[in-house]
């Protein structure tokens, strides 16, 4: 009856401590009058933010503006780019497309000035774009013989269609005579995100000088997609294949900067999608940095990084040859395994080292193949019975251990009492009895340890998951977000919970307060120098409230079913496979037998009785 009492006393304890901070955070909130000025004050900081955000060019960066109806203007222009003024100056925009992306392709730099996906759409049901009002740059710095520095975005190109087969290829040639010329050739596939791309020069030896390099610059400002622009800032990251196949990434929390040598792609990932340069022949050197434009939470703030590549093209003869591929798309591993030979798969964040193998081939394809058959969120489910049922084994051998110290237990009180005086001599008895009753008070903890792999991938898995992206269920309209029952009102949030309520983190902390009841709040004894295990039994449930409330809510939905699974098996092992007196009749024949030391646990109990000798001889 105690026990009883005790666990409806815990339960309403945690109840009340969530009530009460959210009681004491609500009554905290900002008057009217306050939120009015506080909204105001977020308008001009952000407006503020707008002009003082770093431009993705700076002035002496920015492209020459020119005014093809001013003939001076045209004038001065052909005189300042020298002999690829042969190229005659005209506006004009050519588009590619098919099934799955739109780009277009600016005469003036030949370079891509937008790029949209066609199948996907932002939380606000706005078409994805990945380049758009000047977000991104691409373009060449040279100099030429006559010593003019230039950047092919200041360079007008003339363009040609023609097809390939079924393939649509865009030539954009900046002359500096009918037949000699720098190209930029785009070939669009049907039915494909990889574009090839590829720099040559034809006719120019002598008009470029090589003894000077030649400098690949590509920029790129992440556009927002996501509700949470910290969220998906989290995943937001420059990642990069360099010296054979090492992949690498920049810091996703800071501004961060490299130099690597032998690069094979770089991947300026989005979250969710990604912009992505890729090349044949590899870079020999890539300067990399990611700058964060992130500071906190913003409904309205539009950016998450700014990327900047800069690369070295090497000339062979006086002249360029670089093949590459643009890939503009959903960091999806469906999507990106097509291109194995590039190797873009590897730009996902999989995970670390083991973590990242077991979320690559064991979870990705198998959840890949339930979510063909299922509906997403019945999917998860399945996995998580299915996961949890595998790991049944493990949670026996965990929930042995503690029924074993559960029987133990009266023992270790009375050693307690026995040696209370004395702590290295009651630590080394308590020591003794574990040996005799053949139990180790560590072997409940080594099934939680053999479950860390499958709890890291699983983390991974679901923010990363392109495949719960939008998906909903229940309540949840996107799984690879969190959910909503109730938005704060504006302006009021809580500290390191957020302005929203989800449920489904609500429900997994619930399961797991009373998962860990059963495992720590009435069987584990209280050690000398380890944590409360009480403190702990509340501690664990909070931190998940207030951790994966900001997190995807498909993660949420694991750790809530994976735990009422687990409180499941163990009452089914508690009330129908173990048997308390069976184990204590165990525990008490193996006490009778003669028990051999291991190398570790001879050493274990010299120590001590060197240690209880030595408190005996100072006594003295």
């Amino acid at each position: 009856m105690e026990e009883k009492k005790l666990d409806i006393n815990s339960i309403i304890g945690f109840v009340l401590i969530f009530g009460i901070l959210i009681f004491m955070f609500y009554q905290n909130r900002p008057t009217p009058e306050e939120l009015e000025a506080q909204k105001a004050k977020q308008e001009q900081v952000e407006a503020q933010a707008e002009k003082e955000e770093t431009p993705l060019l700076s002035e002496e960066e920015a492209p020459i503006a020119i005014d093809l109806q001013d003939s001076t203007a045209i004038a001065n222009y052909k005189g300042a780019i020298g002999a690829f003024g042969y190229t005659t100056p005209n506006d004009g925009i050519t588009t590619l497309e098919n099934e799955l992306v739109t780009l277009k392709i600016d005469n003036k730099g030949g370079e891509i000035v937008e790029a949209k996906m066609r199948n996907f759409v932002t939380f606000d049901s706005v078409p994805v774009y990945l380049v758009k009002d000047g977000n991104a740059s691409f373009g060449l710095n040279f100099t030429t013989s006559d010593n003019r520095v230039l950047n092919t975005r200041d360079l007008y190109f003339e363009p040609t269609m023609s097809k390939n087969g079924d393939n649509q290829v865009l030539s954009m040639k900046a002359k500096v005579a009918a037949d000699k010329f720098l190209e930029y050739r785009y070939e669009m596939k049907p039915n494909d995100y990889l574009v090839d791309f590829t720099i040559r020069s034809q006719g120019l030896n002598g008009v470029i000088n090589s003894s000077k390099p030649v400098q690949l610059e590509w920029k790129l400002k992440g556009i927002r997609h996501s509700k949470s622009i910290q969220y998906e800032n989290r995943y937001t990251r420059l990642t990069y294949n360099h010296e054979d196949g090492k992949i690498s990434k920049l810091s996703e929390g800071k501004d961060d900067e490299e130099t690597e040598e032998d690069v094979k792609w770089l991947s300026y990932r989005q979250h969710f999608f990604s912009s992505i340069l890729a090349t044949e022949e590899h870079f020999k050197k890539a300067e990399l940095s990611s700058q964060n434009l992130v500071e906190e939470e913003s409904r309205t703030f539009g950016y998450t990084k700014v990327y900047d590549s800069k690369v070295p093209l090497e000339m062979n003869g006086g002249e360029l040859s670089q093949n590459m591929h643009w890939y503009y798309g959903p960091t999806d591993v469906d999507v990106l395994k097509h291109y194995e030979e590039l190797g873009l798969e590897d730009s996902i964040p999989f995970g670390w080292g083991i973590f990242g193998w077991i979320n690559r081939y064991v979870f990705t394809p198998f959840y890949t193949f339930l979510s063909s058959y299922l509906p997403y969120g019945i999917a998860i489910v399945i996995m998580t019975i299915l996961v949890r049922l595998a790991m049944s084994p493990v949670t026996y051998k965990s929930y042995l251990s503690q029924a074993k110290m559960k029987v133990l237990k009266p023992e270790i009180t009375e050693l307690g009492e026995k040696y209370k005086d004395n702590a290295m001599k009651k630590q080394q008895e308590t020591m003794k009895l574990y040996n005799k009753a053949g139990v180790s008070p560590m072997s409940g903890c080594v099934p939680a340890f053999l479950q860390m792999p499958i709890f890291y991938a699983l983390f991974m898995f679901f923010p990363t998951s392109f495949a719960l992206r939008q998906k909903s269920f229940l309540w949840a309209d996107d799984l690879s977000s969190f959910d909503t029952i109730y938005q704060f009102p504006e302006g009021f949030s809580i500290p390191f919970y957020g302005d929203h309520i989800s449920l489904f983190p609500i429900l997994a902390s619930v399961a797991i307060f009373f998962y860990m009841m059963m495992t720590t709040g009435q069987n584990m004894p209280q050690q000398p120098g380890m944590p409360n295990m009480k403190f702990i039994m509340y501690l664990m449930p909070f931190m998940m409230l207030f951790f994966f409330n900001n997190y995807a809510s498909g993660l949420s939905l694991y750790y809530f079913v994976s735990n009422l699974i687990t409180i499941g098996i163990m009452l089914v092992i508690k009330n129908f496979i173990l048997d308390d007196d069976k184990i204590h009749a165990q525990i008490q024949e193996n006490k009778q037998k003669p028990k051999k030391e291991n190398k570790f646990q001879r050493k274990m109990r010299e120590m001590m009785e060197q240690a209880e000798e030595q408190k005996k001889t100072g006594k003295r």
